[in-house]
């Protein structure tokens, strides 16, 4: 049975990639920072979990870790957490805002890849998923925070991809367009369901196993900001 352990997955497309991975027969591990989400996704999934905030700085080290001693092994790693709290313009950005987006939405990732990329360079196998976000192909007002520390993944997706291939391991960076959770304050019903954009994340890593997807970017259809 193959494992997969998927941060940020008490809500939204995290949440819906850890049914569909169960669903598809995966052993999964599931993280997120709601204590009472991720203990009714346990429940519903009969799976181990952990409450971490990957905010501070040795949450990524230790939840590895743990992830790995209840799976054994881990096959697929989804990074999946992160938040946009700095909806501001440049003129009102603070220190803080940067340091809380970076720690979440680029360091975590990062180092979670990396502890996952030593594992399973040792058996020439496995898959790191980044879900990044379309942003890193648009320009948008009052985005600068969020959409510098998606380019800093983006980045380093692309980095990863070469040095992963040399010990035979899968990197697929995933760029959604609006989907419609509660990410955002207002409901988008005209953006693409939650369920959809975790389908597309879990056709790239049941993909056969002489196929990687490299890059994988997908929109609501009413989206123009590309």
């Amino acid at each position: 049975m193959r494992t997969a352990f998927i941060t940020g997955a008490t809500r939204g497309i995290g949440r819906e990639v850890a049914r569909q991975l169960k669903a598809a027969g995966f052993q999964v591990f599931i993280s997120g920072r709601d204590a009472t989400l991720l203990k009714t996704l346990q429940a519903e999934l009969d799976c181990p979990g952990l409450v971490v905030d990957l905010a501070e700085a040795d949450a990524a080290i230790g939840l590895f870790a743990a992830a790995r001693q209840k799976l054994g092994q881990v096959d697929v790693l989804v990074n999946n957490a992160g938040f946009n709290r700095a909806k501001n313009p440049i003129a009102r950005i603070s220190a803080r805002e940067l340091d809380d987006s970076y720690a979440v939405n680029v360091r975590a990732p990062i180092l979670l890849a990396r502890e996952a990329l030593q594992e399973m360079a040792t058996r020439r196998s496995g898959h790191i998923v980044n879900v990044i976000s379309s942003i890193v192909h648009a320009r948008m007002e009052n985005y600068s925070v969020y959409t510098t520390m998606k380019h800093a993944l983006h980045g380093f997706t692309g980095c990863l991809t070469k040095e992963a291939r040399l010990v035979g391991v899968k990197v697929t960076g995933i760029y959604p367009g609006g989907v419609n959770t509660t990410f955002r304050s207002n409901v988008r019903p005209d953006y693409i369901r939650p369920e959809s954009a975790a389908r597309m994340i879990t056709q790239c890593i049941t993909a056969p196993d002489d196929v990687v997807v490299h890059e994988l970017i997908y929109r609501p259809l009413c989206e123009t900001n590309f």
